[in-house]
């Protein structure tokens, strides 16, 4: 059985998320203690319970310690099941959060799956849909992970009530990964948003932001104000896309209450603008979601990006208990920087699992 310590680096769910779908796909056991033993509120919470509960049903898996503010787990899985599923966190915990530890197991199946899943889909410290559908989706499709996403109601902090479904199809083969040039820049999109607020509010953000990306960036951008949301709770949104010739980028912010919609705005522009004026291909956040994936190909892989982050690092940590792999990074915590990873020997059919 493998264990990991859940306080490791920044102690989150990450280390829960990565260690459950590397657990199921490789069918190694996994025992995680100390979890998120640092955070004011330790041990697990309901995202962090319905993504152990959602994999255990998906893999069969017999579990002990699965309950809120349980600080240590237990996860023994049989064989991953493709089909539909669906899933609700019941609070406002992030569904692209819930997603990423049933992403990858599912999509090394046989068949496809279908999941619903209810819970945030705009909320703070996690991926808003539109970085799944517009970001991360069209990058593993370049990697051989195929899936579609759709959003039905938006689910904000801290009603939820979000509804998601995803479409997961068989990976293709694995080839290696590399994603160290981004290339020219060919343009820059985005939207802004808003439930139950007025509708000043999505154009202050928009008309804002273009203003601060053609005076600082140089550049011209289109932005989109999308139709009145349907969801259960107010919220605003804006999400920036820098789309080059090998990679796209993705750059949001959420508003709040007291929160300008000019403030929302600068904040997506500050990291648009930090991203272009680095070195690296990928943006801070692409990078920890792809290493996982990037780590069960055949020979050298490798990325860059803007950022290294404390999520990168955690992941790869946590990659390093369950395969035989060379990890080379350069660059700190903070810093651009670079991964690689060098597998000798792959066979995709000892991942995949039976299907039924």
């Amino acid at each position: 059985m493998i264990e990991i310590d859940g306080s490791y680096g920044e102690g989150g769910g990450q280390i829960l998320r990565t260690g459950l779908a590397y657990s199921a796909i490789l069918n190694r056991p996994i025992k995680i203690g100390r979890i998120r033993a640092g955070r004011r509120n330790p041990g697990l919470q309901p995202q962090h319970l319905k993504s152990i509960e959602a994999l255990a049903k998906i893999t069969k898996a017999r579990t002990e310690g699965v309950k809120i503010g349980s600080d240590a787990i237990t996860f023994i899985p049989e064989e991953i099941v493709p089909g539909h599923y669906e899933f609700d966190i019941g609070t406002a915990g992030s569904v692209t959060l819930l997603l990423q530890a049933l992403l990858l197991p599912l999509s090394l199946c046989q068949s496809s799956s279908h999941l619903v899943l209810k819970g945030g889909t705009h909320v703070e410290w996690s991926p808003p849909f539109d970085y799944l559908s517009e970001i991360l989706f069209p990058t593993l499709a370049s990697m051989g992970i195929q899936a579609r996403a759709k959003i039905e109601r938006w689910g904000w902090y801290p009603k939820g009530g979000g509804r998601i479904e995803i479409e997961i199809y068989p990976a293709s083969d694995l080839p290696p990964v590399l994603l160290n040039n981004r290339g020219s820049l060919r343009r820059i999109y985005g939207i802004s948003a808003i439930s139950n607020l007025p509708k000043h509010v999505a154009e202050r953000q928009r008309d804002r932001a273009l203003r601060r990306i053609e005076k600082d960036l140089k550049r011209e951008a289109e932005i989109e104000i999308l139709p009145e949301i349907p969801s259960n709770g107010q919220g605003s949104f804006i999400f920036l896309v820098a789309e080059s010739e090998e990679v796209k980028a993705g750059f949001s912010s959420l508003g709040k209450k007291g929160k300008r919609a000019e403030e929302v705005a600068d904040e997506a522009v500050d990291s648009l603008k930090g991203y272009m004026e680095s070195d690296g291909c990928v943006d801070p956040h692409l990078a920890d979601q792809l290493v996982p994936f990037m780590a069960l190909r055949k020979g050298s892989s490798s990325l860059t990006t803007t950022r290294i982050t404390e999520h990168l690092l955690t992941n790869l940590w946590v990659i390093s208990h369950f395969l035989d792999i060379t990890l080379l990074r350069e660059g700190e915590k903070g810093d651009p920087g670079r991964v690689e990873m060098f597998r000798q020997k792959f066979d995709l059919s000892v991942l995949r699992p039976s299907t039924i």
